[in-house]
């Protein structure tokens, strides 16, 4: 058997400073490695990386072969309580404990987590690398644009959309034989160009031909004319940017398309189905069939039309081959980093690739991933859809929680974005805090539905007493739910403020766990949402518009309702309303409407008002961010 391997990693010494700096400025006066030693120290040979300047590099998928028969390390998953709109430290916590693990407890670790929107960078949050001194570097290219995957996306996303709007278009204003002579002219000899992608639209035809010239009349017709009800298409635009004025548009102005205009929209390119087919393939050959499978609207009989019939899965592929290769950076203190895919936590399953867990899996003896928001976003998306198609089974979760956010459960004053902290939040309120406890319980059990080992992190605030952090250690130890709850302090102290977790995240890994899912694929679509409605946000029921219960029949009658289920809610409350906090009871989920990813795999019903074309705040985080022109430094980044 091939052994992992165990090239030793050099940490990086902190330079820290108090009191603490900016995130920006602790990222750039770091001491970086080359990435070719971030390389050989992770084990990858020289031609399995193509490095993308000096501190960056492309994996290529080629080590999975090398090391098939290498045993898989042990599987983390970094989960969170119902979050502030302020966020809890999770990815921080995600970076501090690969820290504590690789630099401090001589345990090889990679860390596994989201390529960061725009949107947000630029919107409201400002940045996605950690914080303090636990991030990812260098934190600029993090943040902007990094290797390109998310435009790479975006221009795919827009081809797939052309091509099926302009499909429509042809067949609007031409015959059946002009079209055919059009799509597949002949050369000289008579002979036709039959683009290759064309093979799977005969395959899924059932047509059987030796060449697209053998069809019948009939069949040549089906071949040809797609014949789209333009009322199903669903397939949109995307940017990769908060744009609310994009929610709804209408495009065909021009003085030759005048009589095509079309109502449409935009959405945010982390929303766009190929993101999350980019997060959930296996292989090239995997994501190239996904993007075929994906259903782009139904044609006038009611069969669905996908990518592969509109002739364009082949050139999306294309576009997006060298964005299935994981981007490989490091933390502060040196160890490595996966960040590869990002898929929108609200809409879609809200993880990191499955290839880069599958190439880390193989590389170290720890893989951190992280999942979007709380247990019952992220986490059990994590589990009942990446999971599943990835065939990882996760070893440990890490439930981050904060005083801050425990106390808005326990009733504290709302928390709003760029506004200061009510006082309840900056002085100690035990009782408010005791009161806020139930939300932390309720994640834990959810966690504890799936048999897989708890460790709570406590992440520390400076304005946190020693006895609010005792009050929450001592519930959770006291439940007897949790394998350990640990404070942590790596903001300020890197992954010295993480040993401790650390250490309880080893002694977890090494428990039986006994794993299961939340639910079987063979049981009806509603009988999935309503197990994820109850188990998971506590809800009495679900409720269905009309609109919901005509696509449920309809996917059903198409083959769609043997895949899971990705719910898309809000993050800020366990149920579908943001302002009930806490543990909600007694109340029912409304179902606006459900869609179908199925070239990702997964059927996404829409909770309460959900957009996937965030807008920008009154004052967005642009206002903050500029160059330096004088030594080229970026300014304003979080």
């Amino acid at each position: 058997m091939t052994q992992k391997p165990n090239t030793p990693y050099t940490p990086t010494k902190l330079k820290r400073r108090s009191p603490v700096p900016s995130d920006i400025d602790i990222a750039q006066e770091a001491e970086l490695k080359p990435i070719s030693q971030v390389a050989e120290e992770l084990g990858l040979l020289p031609d399995e990386y193509d490095p993308y300047g000096a501190h960056i590099a492309k994996v290529h998928l080629s080590v999975l072969e090398r090391l098939a028969d290498v045993p898989d390390g042990k599987y983390i998953d970094v989960t969170a309580i119902t979050p502030t709109p302020l966020g809890e430290g999770k990815t921080t916590t995600t970076v501090g404990l690969s820290q504590a693990l690789g630099a401090h407890l001589g345990k090889r670790v990679i860390t596994a987590i989201r390529q960061p929107s725009q949107g947000p960078t630029f919107g409201i949050k400002g940045g996605a690398a950690g914080g303090g001194y636990s991030q990812v570097i260098p934190m600029e290219n993090f943040n902007l644009h990094l290797t390109g995957d998310i435009h790479a996306i975006t221009a795919a996303n827009n081809l797939i959309a052309a091509a099926v709007e302009t499909r429509m278009y042809h067949e609007d204003y031409q015959s059946d034989k002009a079209l055919f002579n059009r799509l597949f002219p002949a050369d000289e000899d008579g002979n036709r160009k039959f683009g290759i992608s064309m093979l799977g639209r005969l395959k899924n035809l059932g047509i059987d031909a030796a060449e697209p010239c053998d069809m019948t009349k009939e069949e040549r017709k089906r071949f040809v004319r797609l014949n789209i009800d333009r009322d199903t298409l669903t397939w949109r635009r995307a940017t990769d940017t908060n744009d609310r004025l994009l929610r709804q548009i209408t495009v065909g102005q021009g003085s030759k398309e005048k009589d095509f205009n079309l109502e449409t929209s935009f959405y945010i390119t982390v929303a766009s189905e190929l993101m999350a087919v980019l997060a959930l393939a296996t292989s090239l050959v995997d994501m190239r069939e996904r993007i075929g499978r994906i259903v782009l609207a139904l044609d006038k009989d009611g069969h669905p039309v996908t990518v592969e019939d509109v002739g364009v899965a082949g050139a999306a592929t294309v576009l997006m081959k060298d964005a299935l290769m994981p981007n490989l950076m490091q933390t502060l203190e040196g160890t490595p980093v996966f960040v590869h895919a990002g898929p929108f936590a609200n809409i879609a399953h809200g993880n990191s690739s499955v290839i880069a867990d599958m190439i880390g899996l193989k590389l170290a003896d720890y893989v951190i991933t992280e999942s979007g928001f709380g247990s019952d976003m992220g986490m059990e998306k994590f589990f009942d859809i990446k999971c599943r198609y990835s065939g990882n089974i996760p070893d440990v979760v890490v439930l981050v929680a904060t005083i801050r956010a425990l106390k808005m459960h326990g009733g504290g004053p709302k928390v709003v974005a760029g506004k200061p902290l009510a006082s309840e939040y900056i002085k100690e309120d035990l009782d408010l805090l005791e009161k806020g406890l139930e939300n932390l319980m309720a994640h834990v059990d959810i966690a504890n539905h799936y048999g897989v080992s708890v460790v709570v992190a406590i992440n520390r605030f400076h304005t946190d007493t020693d006895a609010e952090l005792e009050l929450v250690k001592q519930a959770c130890l006291k439940s007897g739910k949790v394998v350990d709850a640990v404070v942590t302090n790596h903001w300020e102290e890197g992954g010295a403020g993480s040993i401790e977790l650390g250490k309880a995240v080893i002694k977890a890994a090494e428990r039986e766990n006994d794993f299961k899912f939340l639910y079987p694929l063979d049981i009806p679509i509603k009988d999935k949402i309503e197990t994820i409605a109850k188990k998971v946000y506590g809800a009495d029921g679900v409720d269905y518009s009309p609109e919901a219960e005509k696509q449920i029949q309809e996917y059903t009658r198409l083959g769609f309702d043997k895949v899971p289920i990705c719910m898309a809610k809000t993050h800020l409350s366990l149920s579908h309303d943001p302002d009930l906090k806490g543990r909600p009871t007694g109340y029912r989920i409304p179902i606006r409407s459900v869609n179908a990813s199925i070239g990702a795999g997964f059927l996404y019903p829409l909770l309460g008002s959900m957009s996937t074309m965030p807008g920008l705040p009154t004052r967005p985080a642009y206002y903050d961010i500029d160059l330096d022109l004088e030594t080229g430094r970026i300014l304003g980044l979080m």
